[in-house]
């Protein structure tokens, strides 16, 4: 498990164990990001936002963390299987490169 700490005290945490990125605030579980890894590739699968903090950005706060940290790695690809995720690889196209060729 990794985690790391984002402004306004949100943590995000890489939970290998359940292949899902988490955002955190206070202790209260905010947005999860699902995924697959397969050793060469990250299937992006599922960005969702507990009901009540929705509309407040949380799921790009997750994609985005998420994304950061696989770029640092730099050992993998992503395949944007979430409608989401690929909204938000469209609205940022400097992370173009991270996406898997098809």
């Amino acid at each position: 498990m990794t985690t790391s700490t984002l402004a306004s005290g949100f943590i995000l945490t890489d939970e290998k164990d359940a292949s899902r990125y988490t955002l955190t605030r206070d202790g209260q579980l905010v947005s999860v990001l699902d995924y697959r890894d397969d050793g060469r590739t990250i299937a992006l699968t599922r960005a969702f936002t507990i009901p009540t903090f929705r509309g407040h950005g949380y799921a790009g706060t997750v994609v985005e963390g998420a994304v950061a940290d696989i770029e640092a790695r730099g050992d993998r690809k992503v395949d944007a299987v979430c409608w989401y995720v690929s909204d938000w690889f469209s609205a940022h196209p400097e992370h173009a490169s991270l996406l898997r060729s098809r």
